[in-house]
């Protein structure tokens, strides 16, 4: 990308998109099928409510949706049956594309989801939602069947913090102000304007979509935005408010974790685009410090860097999609 910078201007509030009826009627004039996808891990306390909410109005009442599935990775709980009981067809992320190996992250569900689900727009949303509501589907879908020009839509909300049994109205998204914002504030301001550029809640044009990388783990995100600005610019991104989002809040240690993986592939993208030149290969490891009697021990977590290729790049994928 070369000249004047853009800013994000692309953003709506998900009541503009409620008259659900007109949606289903874009949709079948424009002759697109839909696709929605939670990725989980021992989700099955949220699974059941998130699947009967959105099949009850987005499929019954209205076929917005053609398809919802859950892509597990190897649960503990219940979450596969559950999703079942609910109506979801489930799948084993590493029995998807198994010759490819598999994965444990958020990003290698998304990934593999792309080759069992059959739509032309893919929603992905997570399991962990308390206040689920059609909205975070439908609000999504519709700048993707109102406007062409768009290719992929981030949700964004407040996010309510747990703290000492108390909640706050807002506080959440702590990797995004401390971490992600001043980075794109550096190096990507287009992607700064983003209220919440790591929100679980997204979706994308398959034509698109199947043309990223995919960080396999915590980075998933951030990857796909910087690579779609230097694709197509900032034009092809949007936004929607969705009010509120209401899940589990990580300790401080998690996020420690969640922000080094962000890290890794931030540097990697900056490699990729000849933003920095970075001579040095980043550790592979998470290093944390937990307080152990009078002292500190020193704890090695490792966070895998992995990224798919593009999935256009897999031939099993295309002899099914490109045939």
């Amino acid at each position: 990308m070369s000249g004047e910078k853009k800013i994000l201007n692309k953003t709506w509030h998900h009541s503009g998109f409620s008259d659900i009826g007109r949606l289903v009627a874009l949709k079948e004039k424009k002759g697109l099928k839909i696709s929605l996808a939670f990725p989980t891990l021992n989700e099955g306390a949220t699974i059941g409510k998130e699947i009967l909410v959105i099949r009850t109005e987005l499929q019954d009442r209205y076929p917005l949706l053609d398809e919802i599935a859950v892509i597990d990775s190897s649960s503990k709980d219940n979450t596969r049956k559950v999703a079942e009981e609910f109506g979801a067809r489930v799948f084993s992320s590493k029995a998807i594309l198994p010759t490819y190996g598999s994965f444990r992250g958020k990003g290698e569900n998304l990934w593999k989801s792309l080759y069992v689900l059959e739509g032309d727009i893919i929603v992905w949303v997570d399991a962990d939602i308390s206040n689920i509501a059609p909205k975070f589907v439908y609000g999504l879908v519709g700048p993707l069947l109102e406007d062409d020009s768009v290719s992929y839509v981030k949700a964004f909300y407040e996010r309510p913090l747990r703290s000492g049994g108390k909640i706050a109205a807002s506080g959440g998204g702590r990797v995004t102000e401390i971490l992600v914002r001043p980075l794109f504030s550096l190096f990507y301001p287009e992607l700064a304007c983003l209220v919440q550029p790591l929100s679980g809640e997204y979706a994308g044009r398959r034509d698109l979509l199947e043309r990223l990388t995919f960080s396999v783990g915590y980075g998933v995100e951030l990857g796909h935005l910087v690579d779609i600005l230097e694709m197509k610019g900032i034009g092809a991104l949007a936004q929607v408010d969705l009010d509120m989002r209401i899940h589990r809040n990580q300790s401080t240690s998690d996020l420690g974790k969640m922000a080094f993986g962000i890290l890794n592939t931030f540097y990697s993208r900056l490699r990729t685009y000849g933003k920095a030149d970075i001579t040095v290969e980043p550790g592979g490891s998470h290093i944390s410090l937990e307080r152990h009697e009078t002292s500190h021990r020193v704890v090695y977590t490792s966070v895998p860097p992995e990224e798919r290729l593009p999935m256009l790049e897999i031939p099993e994928y295309r002899n099914k999609f490109h045939r």
